[in-house]
């Protein structure tokens, strides 16, 4: 039997295929949006997957103004900062947040799903929010998928 045709392939730098996708986020709820979006980031749906190595595609989200969340979550859910003063603790809910940045929330959403270290902020850097239709990556002619026929 021949072994060498056994080994496992290990993905680096220069033998990854990175592709640009568009996801069109309206009438999608934010966690499965999110959870879906951070895997393709990670490159999980690649069968070269290697956990070590940014082998994910560059993701373009549009419509994210009209993502949606269930139950009273849009203003129950808050998101809280720290602006570093004694007493500067912020917090502000999703219904608010949606209202001053509507990119802001798909992109918190997604960045806590990646992972907290060198490699989660280089893959965030692979990811393009807008609010509306329309994008900055036509010349990257992004393939167009939907979320639904992912796992």
């Amino acid at each position: 039997m021949d072994t060498l045709s056994y080994k496992t392939i290990s993905a680096n730098k220069n033998t990854v295929q990175k592709e640009w996708v568009l996801v069109d986020a309206e009438g999608q709820t934010l966690g499965r949006l999110s959870s879906k979006v951070a895997k393709i980031l990670r490159g999980k749906y690649k069968p070269n997957f290697t956990p070590h190595v940014d082998c994910g595609d560059n993701v373009v989200i549009i419509n994210a103004e009209k993502v949606s969340l269930s139950g009273k979550k849009w203003d129950s859910k808050e998101y809280i900062r720290y602006t570093g003063y004694p007493g500067g603790q912020r917090s502000e809910t999703a219904r608010d947040l949606l209202a001053k940045n509507p990119a802001a929330l798909v992109e918190r959403a997604v960045k806590g799903m990646l992972p907290k270290n060198r490699l989660g902020a280089d893959l965030f850097r692979n990811l393009r929010v807008y609010a509306g239709a329309t994008h900055d990556q036509e010349a990257q002619k992004p393939k167009a998928i939907n979320l639904n026929d992912l796992k």
